[in-house]
């Protein structure tokens, strides 16, 4: 290749580039101000906010396998699960009450259940595939159920008494603390997994997605990559239920239901896959009609969130954030 033909790729790499770290600046621009815009509004629903937070954490961990490794589940609320107990555990077992201790330990349980998950789910594809994330995640909810001497069963674990954070910030009934946390926690995870899909591993991934059989025959092992990306979305999962231990000082058997894992895959489909965007697109609308509706019409509000799920899939198939940023992008092309 000339110098010249070096150079002019370069230029247009160069501008690609930027625009991406552009584009992530704005998101955590968004990010923050929707924070503060929200802790302004809602100042009396803290609570309900950080547990959108932590849905979020969970949401991104499900997009690294189904958008960008192209893995059908239906159990990755095992991994959510695993992280909120082991950190659940840690404090009212063994005395680990310190709150970044506990989201570590609740990452490393998450990393733990994403790896022997992966390795089952794996082993099937397609239709296989989907039904062994099913019997995972009864599996990991019937285990949690039966292990009531350190879960607490059916009645939920209590007894989580997280200390102050750093020894400074006390967790209050207003749960400013946890709010803050939390949008630290999203923001840093967001970044780093920016990097991560932008990486040479996070390329393979999507290679893989798109065409395994010619990613095989190119040298890399399959399997394996998908198989890290497992272990690396338990951990984000893993950090996502810790969190949510921390702030609400109890898990329940719920964030192992496979009622969350199927939301979950819907906050997907609304959102967009393979964006990390879509994220906090697809669980604000979610969960924002669910609350609205549902307040509205307790009976069938069910009825008017399938209406709008078919919507999106007819009308806007790459989910929200997916169909906007083409949108914008035909626009941008359109312009020139």
């Amino acid at each position: 290749m000339s110098a010249s033909n070096t150079s002019a790729t370069m230029a247009r790499a160069l501008p690609a580039q930027s625009r991406s770290w552009l584009r992530d600046l704005a998101g955590i621009a968004v990010i923050l101000v929707s924070a503060i815009v929200g802790y302004f509004l809602f100042p009396n629903n803290l609570a309900q906010l950080t547990r959108i937070i932590a849905i979020m954490q969970f949401f991104l961990s499900l997009d690294l396998v189904t958008g960008y490794c192209g893995v059908a589940t239906l159990g990755h609320a095992a991994l959510f699960g695993a992280g909120a107990y082991a950190a659940g555990i840690a404090a009212a077992h063994f005395g680990v009450t310190e709150p970044l201790t506990m989201i570590a330990i609740g990452a490393a349980g998450g990393a733990l259940a994403g790896l022997v998950s992966g390795v089952v789910i794996l082993r099937g594809h397609g239709l296989a595939q989907l039904v062994l994330s099913i019997a995972v995640i009864h599996l990991s909810h019937e285990a949690a159920n039966k292990a009531s001497a350190y879960t607490g069963g059916s009645d939920g674990l209590s007894g989580i008494a997280p200390d102050p954070i750093l020894g400074l910030f006390a967790f209050d009934l207003w749960g400013r603390t946890a709010y803050v946390l939390g949008i630290i926690l999203l923001i840093i995870v967001f970044v780093l997994l920016r990097i991560l899909v932008r990486s040479p591993f996070g390329m393979l991934c999507r290679g893989i997605r798109q065409d395994p059989i010619r990613i095989s025959a190119m040298g890399a092992s399959v399997k394996a990559t998908l198989i890290k990306m497992y272990v690396i979305s338990g951990a984000v999962a893993g950090i996502g239920g810790a969190f949510n231990a921390v702030s609400t000082q109890v898990v329940g058997l719920d964030s192992l239901s496979f009622t969350n894992s199927a939301e979950a895959l819907v906050m997907l489909v609304l959102g967009g896959a393979g964006t990390l965007y879509g994220a906090f697109i697809g669980t604000i609308v979610f969960i924002g009609v669910e609350d609205f509706v549902s307040a509205a019409n307790p009976f069938h509000w069910l009825t008017i969130v399938g209406a709008l799920l078919i919507a999106v899939v007819l009308f806007a198939p790459k989910g929200l954030y997916g169909t906007a940023a083409a949108l914008v992008e035909r626009y941008r092309k359109g312009s020139k």
